[in-house]
């Protein structure tokens, strides 16, 4: 396939008109009713979500937050005639080691915010500059600012073969890292099954959702424990994932109408996945969750996100299960994201040179607790470095 490798700068700027509307949509809000004293227990709290809005329409300057956005240097690519956005920082230190990091739902590449600069000067973060990184950070397809696909197919595999081109035929890079969690998870795992010669490591944080009915021989206590606690999980969380996957259509019209609808649906994720303690301010500032809801409202891409969820139920290839990634891989797993995999399951598919049992943190692992996260990363990949620079005989 042909490859457009013209790479256009990009800025974070929304037109005045889309705000407009924003402000008369939330000042109209027709809130519902809440059975007393349920707090959080049915999904978004009525009180809080009334106190977000307000917060949202009163003291929340967005043209603040796409000023510190735009502090990253953002581009966007064609790939096969789509459209994709992607942030791309140089490392400062010898040798920077190029990495592409892939969100996941409900986040976005905002995910990867707070330890970009971490990565790519280590020296201004308490760190080695031996260990600075090239950090590239795209928008999935249907995402953010990248282009929404049109036609069907557009699966985590489909996605890895496009970052595959963003890094090799785009930006030049002949082998590098990769990295990623929930959705990002699997979009990197397929991206080192396609591109084995290609990928230096993976570092992840869980292993994605396991369709059920896959036949699995052997397996230990363990696992079978952690397959039950999964099972008994999706029934207290898994009716978003049954919607997303089957009537992905029926749920964008309220989501990509209502602000209040679509702060509501994202906010209880944030709550319930991360180690909040149930205090979800313990873990993000209110201009911490509103930036990233205003991601999706301002590109109308909530509608497509979820659309991904269907493709993959639909036309995901499954046989990636039987198949085991032999690239050496680090797993950073946070003891409130979901339930943490064993790691005989864990090592059934992956080639794991580093397991790191993290002391706390959530799903959103590199907003809630980005120094526990850059740290991982860094000293997984460090040895890597030294053996991918003899390997090629040449500097990275």
């Amino acid at each position: 396939m042909v490859v457009d490798t013209s790479v256009q700068p990009f800025r974070v700027e929304t037109s005045q008109p889309v705000l407009d509307d924003l402000r008369d949509r939330l000042s109209h809000t027709r809130f519902p009713d809440e059975v007393e004293g349920t707090g959080w227990d049915s999904g978004t709290n009525l009180d809080y979500m009334m106190e977000l809005v307000d917060y949202w329409l009163n003291r929340f300057d967005w043209r603040a937050r796409e000023a510190e956005l735009n502090r990253f240097a953002h581009y966007r690519a064609d790939i096969d005639g789509m459209g994709i956005h992607f942030i791309h920082e140089r490392g400062k230190g010898p040798d920077p080691l190029p990495i592409i990091l892939t969100h996941g739902w409900p986040d976005s590449f905002y995910r990867y915010a707070k330890i970009i600069p971490m990565l790519t000067d280590p020296a201004a973060h308490g760190g080695d500059p031996a260990d600075a990184f090239d950090v590239v950070v795209p928008s999935m397809p249907g995402y953010g600012f990248s282009d929404r696909p049109h036609e069907r197919g557009m699966t985590s595999a489909r996605i890895a073969e496009i970052w595959g081109r963003l890094m090799t035929d785009v930006l030049g890079y002949k082998r590098f890292a990769a990295g990623g969690g929930d959705i990002g998870s699997g979009v990197s795992r397929f991206l080192a099954l396609g591109h084995p010669g290609s990928i230096i490591g993976l570092h992840l944080t869980d292993m994605g959702f396991i369709p059920l009915g896959v036949d699995i021989p052997d397996l230990s206590e363990n696992e079978r424990r952690y397959f039950d606690a999964i099972q008994q999980l999706w029934t207290q969380e898994g009716g978003y994932n049954m919607m997303q996957s089957t009537k992905p259509q029926t749920l964008a019209y309220g989501l990509n109408d209502s602000p209040a609808g679509l702060a509501a649906w994202i906010v209880e994720k944030f709550r319930s996945w991360s180690d909040c303690g149930g205090d979800i301010e313990r873990r993000f500032s209110k201009d911490e969750l509103l930036t990233n809801i205003m991601i999706y409202w301002t590109t109308e891409t909530i509608g497509s996100s979820v659309r991904l969820y269907y493709e993959n139920v639909h036309a995901l290839p499954l046989d990636f299960l039987k198949e085991r990634i032999e690239v050496p891989v680090g797993m950073a797993v946070f003891p409130k994201d979901f339930i943490p995999p064993p790691r005989e399951w864990v090592e059934r598919r992956l080639n794991v040179e580093r397991w790191t049992e993290m002391p706390r943190g959530g799903h959103f692992t590199a907003m809630e607790e980005p120094d526990l996260f850059v740290r991982d990363i860094r000293g997984f990949f460090r040895p890597l470095r030294a053996e991918y620079r003899e390997v090629l005989g040449v500097s990275i």
